[in-house]
């Protein structure tokens, strides 16, 4: 067994915070290089060149990607020989959110209660996985997620006769229906099968992916290669404005399920999608 001290996890989740808000992914920040050349609409260029300043600027001043902060999502996955000493590792968690979104000086954007409003003012409470795997070490992953994305992701109990055409057009409706909501150029995450809340997990956890990633199984592998080029011609363009470049990457992960079911979740990621991760 070893034991690891929850202060660790403190410290851990707090620079990761700090780390995402400000500085982009290598996977993202190249593929936005990259279509800035490819990008055929003169606007949609000079769009991408200015999300491409924005990611330097913001590097280079250490202040935020994107005004919208998000609510912060923390992955943990725990080995089975990890024993955790110290206060409730949750407490220790939010505690890390609050200080890195001071020290940050990152918008605070929680509200306590969905209906009433009231803004809890230290960006608290963080949402929170806990998954157990086998060795020793304690993996945790942050992801950021900002709400203009967010709230144009979608699940869907298909039915398994709607097959592969139906979860290739609730993905496609699913992107036009954001059209310009999400910031595009977007990242698309979906998970398929499972139940109804595992996919709609799946599809987020798709966007912790790289988006050059590419999914094991063929089948799935062909799938994102038709879903990226369908995508991309729906004309959507940075920024909604039109153009060549509506998709950065689209990840896919899927899961046994149920004889009488076909969930399908999509998790849509803007062009600065944030997220970074460490091991302790």
């Amino acid at each position: 067994m070893r034991e690891i001290d929850t202060g660790l996890v403190r410290k851990a989740v707090k620079d990761l915070i700090l780390k995402a808000n400000v500085f982009l992914s290598p996977d993202i920040k190249n593929e936005l290089i990259k279509k800035e050349k490819e990008e055929k609409s003169e606007i949609g260029k000079g769009l991408l060149n200015v999300i491409n300043e924005n990611i330097e600027v913001a590097a280079s001043e250490n202040c935020p990607i994107c005004q919208d902060t998000g609510m912060c999502i923390v992955f943990l996955e725990v080995g089975q020989k990890v024993v955790f000493k110290g206060n409730y590792i949750y407490d220790e968690i939010n505690e890390a959110i609050r200080e890195a979104y001071e020290e940050g000086y990152f918008r605070k954007s929680v509200v306590g209660c969905p209906l009433r409003r009231e803004n809890t003012k230290d960006n608290t409470p963080g949402i929170i996985y806990y998954n157990i795997v086998k060795g020793d070490k304690v993996n945790i992953k942050v992801m950021p997620k900002g709400f203009g994305s967010e709230n144009c992701g979608a699940t869907k109990m298909l039915k398994p006769a709607d097959g592969y055409e139906g979860v290739v057009n609730f993905i496609l409706d699913t992107v036009k229906n954001a059209g310009s909501k999400p910031c595009p150029p977007m990242i698309i995450g979906v998970g398929i099968g499972g139940t109804m809340e595992k996919s709609a997990l799946m599809a987020k956890e798709a966007l912790l992916l790289d988006i050059n990633h590419k999914n094991e199984d063929p089948f799935y592998a062909e799938m994102e290669e038709e879903l990226y080029t369908k995508i991309n011609n729906l004309g959507i363009g940075p920024g909604g404005l039109g153009g060549t470049t509506t998709a950065l990457g689209v990840n896919i992960l899927a899961y046994p399920t149920h004889i009488a079911g076909l969930p399908i979740s999509v998790n849509i990621g803007c062009h600065v999608s944030r997220h970074t991760q460490t091991e302790i």
